[in-house]
């Protein structure tokens, strides 16, 4: 697919590519090392580390999904946007898979930081950065699994559930048997692209439903077969009778005609013709039409919620430190 054909198919899946390499660029041409860069230059650039990200700087929880670690962190999730968006934007809408990509990319952020945050607690851990468009990416393979589960169909194909079960497999693998992955990351991003495609889904279903029950029903018009050949078979018989019975059952059905007023030129047809009585079209109800944005906006509340929590807890163990 060209750069053309993706833009009009996916255009924000090309703005999101577009802005993960810009952003590269303008890294490496301020000096930042392609390949391994330093810690300094990635919090300077908007990585996601707990003692800024849960202090005064929650933008982390976002802008390192942008940044990337090095040139082949970049190419891999460039690759996975590029195959995951051109599948997953026409379904969802360019607009909630916008939302379902920021969103999967804080949940996975949050989820690094509470664990983060739990380990030194616990004095098994030490605060770290993380980067990478990974947790959103993987919001939305979780969002394709559930769509291939409910058999939703983009431009009349429906996606293949076992591929999609081996692509997520293989990074979920990579993650945990490479050190330095951000396996939480990838994990909150995959449960939150789960829980707002489900909400996707059953909006789907009941649209379906609805547009099942707009479906017309055809009726053929039938004929009365058997009368039709009791008619023939009764002129067959009866042509070759003598004129005069002709003759006497012709003067007596004029005369029956003339006493009750009915012409007997009138042809009653045998044909019977379908009535469709005309209906309303039903619709969706808004409820069903708005759940995505409804779940998404309280996945948000939450999201605060979570970060002024893991917030709360730090400014509580420094105060007792000081």
């Amino acid at each position: 697919m060209t750069i053309q054909q993706l833009l009009k198919t996916a255009p924000v899946t090309t703005l999101l590519l577009i802005s993960f390499i810009g952003l590269f660029f303008m890294q490496v041409l301020s000096g930042v090392d392609a390949n391994n860069p330093s810690t300094e230059a990635l919090l300077k650039w908007g990585a996601n580390a707990l003692p800024y990200t849960m202090d005064n700087e929650p933008w982390r929880l976002a802008s390192s999904a942008f940044l990337h670690i090095g040139l082949m962190h970049l190419l891999f999730n460039g690759f996975a946007m590029y195959f995951f968006g051109q599948i997953a934007e026409p379904m969802f809408g360019s607009a909630k898979f916008l939302a379902l990509f920021l969103l999967a990319a804080i949940g996975g952020n949050l989820l690094n930081n509470h664990i983060t945050w739990q380990g030194i607690l616990d004095g098994t851990g030490q605060p770290g950065l993380s980067a990478g468009a990974s947790g959103g990416i993987m919001g939305i393979g979780a969002a394709l699994l559930i769509a291939a589960l409910f058999k939703i169909s983009v431009n009349g194909m429906v996606l293949n559930l076992k591929s999609l079960v081996f692509i997520m497999g293989i990074n979920l693998v990579y993650g945990f048997a490479v050190p330095g992955i951000d396996n939480a990351g990838h994990i909150g991003g995959a449960i939150t692209g789960l829980v707002i495609a489900l909400a996707f889904a059953i909006a789907y279903r009941q649209c379906m439903a609805v547009t099942v029950q707009n479906t017309p029903v055809a009726h053929r018009p039938y004929q009365n077969n058997d009368q039709s050949h009791y008619q023939t078979d009764y002129q067959a018989r009866y042509i070759d009778q003598s004129s005069s019975l002709d003759t006497y059952s012709a003067n007596h059905h004029s005369e029956f005609d003339n006493r009750t007023g009915i012409d007997s030129n009138i042809n009653i047809p045998t044909a019977h013709t379908s009535v469709t009585e005309q209906k309303t079209p039903a619709t969706p109800s808004l409820i069903w039409t708005l759940l995505p944005w409804v779940m998404m906006l309280l996945i948000s509340i939450g999201f605060v919620w979570w970060w002024q929590d893991i917030h709360y807890q730090i400014v509580q163990v420094l105060k007792t430190i000081e």
